[in-house]
């Protein structure tokens, strides 16, 4: 990613925040988040830029024509920092509400898998 404060999308895509988190489920919402942008259902984005405020990054959120907040647990650390952002228009995917458990859930394909399916659902694939 440039380092420069600049908005350099043009287009409106679909934006993928995942949580990223270091439990397993957070393991999860990551590989979650690269499948769906590897197979252009979205892009990942950066939820790091989003708390830290950088004014491109909240920019070209201001401008996706969808988001899509995965969180891992019921934390809902990435709902709550896009709240916090002022986004408040979004879908919200919780891993642990498709049958996974916060420290039980290994990172296999299934699991993944099935996040990546509940995606779809959500953003209309």
């Amino acid at each position: 990613m440039n380092d420069s404060n600049e908005n350099l999308c043009t287009a409106t895509p679909i934006l993928i925040f995942a949580c990223s988190g270091a439990a397993d489920v957070g393991a999860i919402t990551d590989r979650a988040a690269r499948k769906l942008t590897a197979d252009g259902k979205g892009k990942m984005y950066c939820l790091a830029g989003i708390g830290g405020r950088v004014k491109g990054i909240m920019e070209t959120t201001k401008e996706a024509s969808k988001i899509l907040a995965i969180d891992g647990c019921p934390l809902d650390c990435t709902k709550l920092c896009l709240e916090e952002a002022g986004f408040n228009e979004f879908e919200h995917i919780k891993v642990t509400d498709l049958d996974m458990e916060k420290g039980k859930s290994p990172e296999t394909e299934e699991n993944v898998s099935t996040v990546v399916n509940a995606a779809l659902v959500r953003l209309g694939s």
